[in-house]
């Protein structure tokens, strides 16, 4: 089948970062052509005339099956909002975690993200919420030690068995996670490294999120956790560590030497007020990947990459009092092109080029946030004026999402009915 978005304002992505008008040919899944106007026959056409078209968004850390807990631990203490968050989880049903993952993709389809990596137990109806969906799912099944988990059996065997069910599937892919250094004792980190390994799947976890976090392994082990992760070998070009926020310079080259990515949440750590700001300035120096993700519902509300982007910059600037760093292109490197690297998968996806999968977003040019919009102030325009608002159309892997504002896949009423019961249910308790 033939797709051809008409006359758009195509930001590229690609190694020239190239902003240019004109037609996108996509062939099944993958995009044909960029740019020259197509003079064939398409079997969808779809007329962008001054409208924006950009790469699939990258959320690089987040749980979404929590969405359906939004607004239920709000303006709390860090351990209280803990406590309270392990006690719904342990009562969770499968039904509310695959209506949390609809709602969840539903809000991310509508925000212009095609892919995200989440990091929970359940990844199996979370997968099959996913695939009903049509979003790209890097799913991690949680890992961490078996005497402080509520999941059934071995939380390692749980996860191989769901990567063994799961490996060959068309937009799923499978992934291993660990919980962090507070659960997960030196046997599962490597372990769960190992098997990473042996599979060549990604392996994301929660690092230096809190000043607490660090100090406790350092009492315990005389190691901050980066220094420790790196010495067992956990840290490796599959490795996305979320929020590394309480890093040291000695951290941060360790993570750079071992390749791999980062995906900094700055609105869960500002809401839950962790302190620390992740030092992204000094991982971009030393070679370490920057992306970006939202975190779940509980602790950020919010699964829209747009503002995500916008507020990240926004926190790196005024935290060192320096308006050049993290500039709006860096930004929206972070999102795209750096997000699917951080997965393994710059050369499929990230950017919008010939032969690569056909994860594109069209956003309205003709909105007035938008405006005025010039080749020269567009990509500020994406970073630092839009919204999930300005998203008209969405496509994944070929596969269209939305279009004009219509979500294609999924029955929304039916979703969003459910999802308050779920919520009811889960945290009126």
């Amino acid at each position: 089948m033939i797709k051809v978005v008409r006359d758009a304002w195509i930001v590229t992505q690609d190694p020239e970062r190239r902003i240019i008008r004109g037609d996108i040919v996509i062939d099944g899944e993958k995009i044909v052509s960029v740019g020259p106007k197509y003079n064939g026959t398409a079997d969808v056409e779809i007329e962008a005339s001054g409208d924006i078209a950009i790469p699939g968004l990258v959320n690089t850390h987040t749980h979404i099956a929590m969405t359906v807990m939004r607004g239920a631990v709000d303006d709390v203490p860090f351990s209280d909002f803990l406590n309270r968050v392990f006690t719904i989880d342990s009562e969770r049903t499968d039904e509310d975690i695959e209506i949390g993952t609809k709602l969840g993709c539903m809000e991310m389809i509508r925000s212009g993200t095609t892919t995200f990596v989440d990091m929970y137990y359940s990844e199996d109806i979370i997968a099959e919420a996913t695939k009903e969906a049509g979003l790209r799912g890097v799913l991690c099944w949680c890992v961490l030690d078996e005497d402080k988990t509520t999941q059934k059996g071995n939380p390692l065997q749980n996860c191989t068995r769901f990567n063994e069910k799961y490996k060959n599937e068309r937009k799923i892919v499978p992934g291993a996670a660990l919980q962090g250094v507070y659960v997960c004792n030196e046997e599962t980190c490597r372990a769960t490294k190992e098997y990473s390994d042996r599979e060549e799947i990604p392996l994301t976890l929660h690092l230096s999120e809190t000043r607490g976090e660090v100090n406790e392994h350092r009492r315990k082990t005389g190691k901050r956790p980066g220094e420790w992760l790196a010495e067992c070998g956990i840290f490796g070009e599959r490795t996305i560590a979320a929020h590394s926020a309480w890093m040291t310079m000695h951290e941060v080259r360790l993570m750079a030497e071992a390749g791999m990515s980062i995906a900094t949440c700055p609105v869960s750590n500002m809401k839950l007020a962790t302190g620390g700001v992740a030092p992204i300035p000094e991982f971009q120096e030393y070679g370490v990947n920057v992306s970006i993700g939202t975190d779940g519902s509980t602790t950020n509300n919010s699964l829209d990459m747009f503002s995500e982007m916008k507020i990240l910059g926004l926190l790196q600037k005024s935290s060192r009092w320096d308006p050049t760093v993290t500039p709006a292109q860096k930004l929206l490197d972070f999102a795209t092109i750096n997000g699917a690297k951080a997965i393994g998968m710059e050369s499929q996806l990230g950017s919008i080029e010939a032969g690569k999968l056909a994860d594109i977003v069209i956003l309205d040019g003709k909105a007035p946030n938008l405006r005025p919009l010039l080749p020269e102030n567009i990509v500020s325009n994406i970073v630092y004026s839009s919204s999930s608002g300005n998203v008209k159309t969405v496509m994944c892997h070929g596969d269209m999402l939305m279009n004009n504002g219509n979500i294609l896949t999924l029955d929304q009423g039916k979703v969003m009915s459910n999802a308050e019961e779920m919520w009811r249910a889960l945290c009126l308790r």
